[in-house]
């Protein structure tokens, strides 16, 4: 990916400052594909309480957390930003 196209997809995770079903269900998704636990997420995303916020909707993910995840778990960047 440019640096061109990822500044555009981090102007649109900037501007949407919530989380998205989109978001959740690719994460989750990933996690069944793989056979992962909420305790397996915590090296992408922090504590088990910040993993439950997320896949629960109640925060967004952070730009490290998109980073992790598209590095650790080859989940796209797309993915993660897109609207």
């Amino acid at each position: 990916m440019t640096k061109k196209a990822f500044r555009g997809l981090l102007r649109g995770w900037k501007s949407c400052g919530e989380p998205r079903q989109e978001q959740t269900e690719t994460i989750r998704f990933r996690m069944d594909q793989d056979g992962l636990t909420q305790r397996d997420l915590e090296v992408y995303i922090g504590p088990s309480g910040r993993v439950s916020e997320v896949l629960n909707k109640r925060r967004p993910l952070t730009i490290g957390m998109v980073k992790r995840f598209h590095n650790g778990l080859n989940i796209p960047y797309e993915s993660l930003l897109a609207d």
